[in-house]
């Protein structure tokens, strides 16, 4: 699994997802950002994140990830998610350049 660079932010974090509120897109075949890392933090249950040579590709990686475990998606990266139980609940924060226009941004909105 990818590894997030040491001059890399967290700048964006999604609100905490479950079996009743996860977007479906997360559950199908998408990708981050240019110059975005994703780190999937698993809070309870657990997750199986499934990883794609690219947008037709197929599998080349399936990871099951346990509550209080991270898995990251570089960015680019196709992928896509399956809860594992009906208790999984899991959190994205995404991670960007420090001086990147995308983290200015995002920091900006927050004040």
């Amino acid at each position: 699994m990818a590894k997030i660079p040491a001059d890399y932010v967290n700048y964006k974090s999604t609100p905490v997802f479950e079996k009743n509120n996860v977007p479906k897109m997360f559950l199908h075949l998408h990708n981050t950002k240019a110059g975005v890392y994703g780190q999937i933090q698993v809070l309870s249950g657990a997750l199986k994140f499934y990883g794609f040579k690219d947008r037709r590709g197929e599998v080349e990686q399936e990871l099951v990830i346990k509550a209080g475990d991270t898995g990251v998606s570089p960015p680019q990266y196709w992928h896509k998610v399956e809860l594992l139980s009906d208790d999984t609940q899991f959190r994205v924060d995404f991670w960007a350049q420090k001086d990147s226009d995308i983290v200015v941004q995002n920091l900006s909105e927050r004040d």
